[in-house]
């Protein structure tokens, strides 16, 4: 292998057998490692599962290996050990008199229009809302809330409902063991917008709910109105034929998780502190990841993590004047160097042993035999050889554009606004950034790493800069100033990892495992499934549960292919048949962890 050391010298390999070789030249070193670049195969297939997982939303992957219990050593999490499927003994006849109801067209239809019908009441949620009660804006939820309760008379005859600031619901199903954790089930009502320049562009309108016999229409039916319709329903035919649990489950929705939660899930969390105490559940499923078929294995992914967020608001203030008398550079120039030197300067990807994405990469190696071998000995050999680790994180960055999104901090210059006039000299322009955090960085080193790349520019230009309350440069002396400032007071250090090891992720795989291989679907219920953990990268309403339970899983088990165009933009539609395999997951799900012992 030959190639060019960054100072041009030449450098050639003359064995393979080591990862350290290394010659010398008059201006520099050049290194050779064992496998230099996997062919274009091999990056083709690893383009593809990253890709897959970006397009599961937060994850995507499942197994079925011969039933062995999850063991809690950091090896065995390397080797990703599957769980066995997890079914209810005690509730055995039930969950199979819920299958033959399931399969009925009666019970089909009225599931697929409760969806619709929720559909059609656009709880579209915006940036800038007031407060619940003073907002007439909210009050689309209480029709909402109407039709809830005429929809699912027994939820709302035998659970407890409590509303808390005006439109958040907390329904309280109370188990016959005070001694048992709940489990809390988690969805909101809110959806984005529609934007109306796109209502042309959708087959069926937004806020149709139609049913065409295979999809169903609408904003919100994937994100995630199917998550709070399929957990209703579910409840909703346990309760029709007479289902008494033993532990005490909580069905909690919020109204903003569209804006971050900022009115809804904080009020919900609140009054579960009051009501439970924290660390009061014994583990939470809220949405997220699901699964997808990947050289014929389907694989689930449980988001088990959840990048941080930090939106930046770049301000640049500098003298006013007459545009007939301009500076070499206006405040609007100034600021566009600033966004220029930040996008040459973006934030590099790495991989860490203890981080999800890697024990994604170690799922496959273990269990995708269509990864090529090449590449299966690097992800094992990267787990004690840090030159692997080090050769398999440089190849991801080379050969995959994903790579940088999933495993990395993001940055997004997003919003920009400056000037009033074309004769005045801008007095003021900003520009906001937004960043996803990676799981293994935090919100303090974004910031430092911001700082460190505008400073130079703005003291090149002689400017002051305060970034985030830090200040560079003298203030009184500069021809203007740069404020660093967090745009939205919203900062957010990337969520606590739900363990992989031990009796929740095992609970969790098995329930997974089983509604995989009960599904109506030949394809679920054929194929070899396997589950890996995921990473979340957007937020969730869970950014405010943190204190109710270590366990937290955003997960929706939805198909991929389930949903027509994705979520937030034209033509979302869920696929009806998958979203009756969200309704028997909730349901496996509720049987399975009222007998369990793993919570």
């Amino acid at each position: 292998m030959t190639w060019h050391s960054a100072q041009d010298v030449t450098c050639t390999c003359k064995t393979a057998d080591s990862y350290n070789v290394t010659e010398k030249g008059e201006h520099g070193a050049c290194r050779c490692d064992k496998s230099s670049r996997v062919n274009e195969g091999t990056r083709w297939i690893l383009h593809l599962v990253i890709v897959t997982f970006a397009l599961l939303y937060l994850g995507l992957r499942l197994y079925t290996s011969p039933p062995s219990k999850i063991l809690e050593s950091q090896a065995d999490e390397f080797l990703c050990q599957q769980a066995a499927p997890i079914t209810p003994s005690k509730n055995k006849g039930l969950l199979e008199d819920l299958d033959d109801i399931f399969a009925t067209r009666d019970f089909q239809l009225k599931a697929y229009e409760s969806l619709g019908g929720a559909i059609r009441i656009p709880t579209q949620t915006w940036d800038d809302y007031g407060r619940p009660g003073e907002d007439s804006r909210w009050d689309v939820l209480g029709k909402l809330h109407e039709y809830l309760e005429s929809r699912f008379p027994f939820v709302h005859a035998k659970l407890s409902k409590t509303v808390v600031n005006h439109y958040a619901l907390v329904y309280s199903w109370k188990g016959k063991d005070a001694s048992l954790k709940p489990v809390l089930l988690t969805a909101h009502q809110d959806v984005v917008p529609v934007e109306p320049l796109t209502l042309d562009q959708w087959v069926q309108p937004p806020f149709s709910g139609y049913f065409d016999g295979e999809w169903i229409w609408g904003r919100g039916s994937c994100d995630d109105k199917s998550g709070l319709i399929g957990s209703l329903t579910a409840v909703e035919a346990l309760l029709e034929q007479g289902f008494e649990p033993t532990r005490s489950f909580v069905l909690a929705y919020g109204i903003d998780e569209e804006r971050g939660g900022i009115e809804g899930a904080t009020a919900i969390r609140d009054h579960l502190l009051s009501a439970y105490g924290p660390d009061s559940f014994s583990l939470l499923v809220d949405e997220g990841g699901g699964y997808g078929e990947e050289n014929g294995i389907i694989w689930s992914q449980p988001a088990v993590a959840e990048k941080g967020q930090l939106n930046v608001r770049m301000e640049v203030d500098t003298p006013g004047g007459h545009s007939s008398r301009p500076p070499a550079h206006t405040g609007i120039g100034i600021l566009a160097s600033l966004i220029t030197e930040l996008e040459a300067n973006p934030h590099i990807p790495h991989l860490y042993r203890d981080g999800t994405y890697y024990k994604q990469l170690q799922c496959h190696a273990e269990h995708d035999s269509q990864l090529p071998a090449t590449m299966r000995r690097i992800i094992k050999e990267a787990r004690e050889n840090d030159v692997a680790l080090k050769q398999l994180e440089t190849e991801l960055i080379a050969s995959l554009p994903a790579f940088k999104h999933i495993a990395g901090t993001t940055q997004a210059v997003d919003v920009i606004a400056g000037g009033v006039k074309v004769n005045a000299l801008p007095e003021q322009a900003h520009v906001i950034v937004n960043h996803r955090i990676a799981d293994y960085s935090s919100v303090k080193e974004l910031q430092a790493h911001f700082a460190d790349v505008v400073w130079p520019v703005a003291e090149h230009f002689n400017l002051s800069l305060d970034a985030f309350g830090t200040l560079y440069g003298d203030k009184s002396a500069a021809a203007g100033h740069v404020q660093l400032s967090d745009a939205f007071g919203n900062a957010l250090n990337p969520a606590p990892v739900t363990p992989t090891s031990g009796d929740a992720y095992e609970f969790i795989s098995g329930t997974i495992l089983a509604t995989l291989k009960r599904s109506f679907r030949e394809r679920e219920s054929k194929m070899r499934a396997v589950v890996a953990p995921g990473l979340s990268l957007g937020n969730t309403d869970t950014r405010h549960y943190w204190n109710l339970t270590r366990h937290i899983f955003r997960y929706g088990h939805q198909d991929s292919r389930d949903c027509y165009n994705g979520a937030h933009t034209v033509n979302e539609a869920k696929r009806a048949t998958g979203f009756l395999e969200m309704i028997r997951f909730f349901d496996l799900l509720i049987l399975s962890a009222d007998e369990s012992s793993l919570l």
